[in-house]
């Protein structure tokens, strides 16, 4: 089974053009709506007066992607962008859940080196399983000890609001980057040789 692709792209655009990118890129969207396995589209900007916009698009799977993407339809669109100075620096397709294995560091917007690729999904699911399941321990015990005649949907309802935000903002992060040598396929840091 094909899973759903998000495309994230970085384009750039002359100052004083932000109502003509508006419309610009609700057309985009207008056109990509009617396409099989559309699942939405966005933008932001870092800042109001930023020239930096990032926009996303997600389909249900690669296939339709690609009759999104080499379709007359988005040529036509894109060709249409010509008087705006739009230049597009960074273009990323991710698919899953990948986006928790970002460098969680700032980069240039303007970089235009390739993105690493992401880690293979079984390294993915073994870091969120090393996460989630001292987590949900802890979780267990705790409401052994303080609810233990909470019925079931409750406590799975709680638990896993509480254990939600926790594995996003603090114990994934922290993982992802403790063992971003091994989801890169890097040597493990005590092993390095000095530079």
């Amino acid at each position: 089974m094909s899973a759903p692709v998000t495309v994230s792209i970085t384009r750039h655009l002359d100052p004083g053009r932000e109502d003509e990118m508006v419309s610009w890129i609700q057309a985009g969207i207008a056109l990509a709506e009617r396409f099989p396995g559309f699942l939405g589209a966005g933008w932001v900007r870092p800042e109001r007066e930023s020239e930096t916009w990032h926009m996303l698009y997600r389909f249900a799977d690669h296939d339709s992607l690609d009759a999104w993407e080499s379709s007359h339809q988005r040529q036509w669109w894109r060709d249409s962008s010509g008087g705006l100075g739009v230049v597009e620096s960074r273009v990323e397709r991710r698919t899953g859940i990948e986006g928790w294995f970002d460098d969680p560091t700032n980069r240039d917007v303007r970089d235009l080196r390739i993105a690493p690729a992401a880690p293979p999904r079984y390294k993915q699911a073994t870091v969120i399983w090393l996460a989630f399941f001292p987590l949900s321990l802890l979780v267990a015990w705790i409401f052994s000890h303080l609810a233990p005649d909470l019925p079931l949907v409750e406590r799975s309802l709680v638990s896993t609001l509480l254990m939600t935000p926790v594995m996003t903002y603090v114990v994934l992060p922290r993982m992802t980057k403790a063992l971003g040598w091994w989801l890169q396929g890097q040597p493990a840091p005590w092993r390095r040789t000095p530079a």
